[in-house]
């Protein structure tokens, strides 16, 4: 591990932001000052996914996860958080990029919600066309 106290990430999807802070420990994992099982509402699936990338290097009893999310939904925030995490074990552990990188955890999705136009109901739909 670097000689730091702890390894950053930020992590962004849609209109959620997540900053993740990795310390050395056990495997506790608390987000916006809430246990990860407590804050997505006892939803074990969004809990666990969140560990994909330390799963992925066998790293999940290694460190003790501080979260901070903001913005989007729970799917957004998700995504982030995961994005968040991978960018901070590289940043400790040069050498797992390239494993993160090929298991796609480093990749950022850019899609983001078109904004609405003048004129139309949403950002593309339209009021039906009349000739007559």
């Amino acid at each position: 591990m670097a000689d730091s106290k702890y390894l950053y990430g930020l992590g962004r999807r849609k209109s959620a932001t997540a900053s993740a802070r990795l310390f050395a420990g056990k495997g506790k994992v608390t987000i916006n000052d809430k246990p990860a099982i407590e804050y997505f509402s006892d939803n074990k699936t969004h809990a666990g996914e969140i560990l994909d990338p330390l799963a992925l290097v066998n790293k999940q009893k290694d460190f003790d996860i501080t979260i901070l999310v903001k913005g989007g939904g729970i799917a957004g925030q998700v995504d982030a958080i995961k994005l968040a995490i991978a960018k901070a074990l590289t940043v400790g552990f040069t050498d797992l990029r390239s494993t993160l990188k090929k298991a796609e955890f480093l990749k950022r999705d850019s899609r983001e919600k078109e904004r609405k136009k003048y004129g139309l109901r949403s950002a593309r739909k339209r009021e039906q066309f009349s000739k007559r």
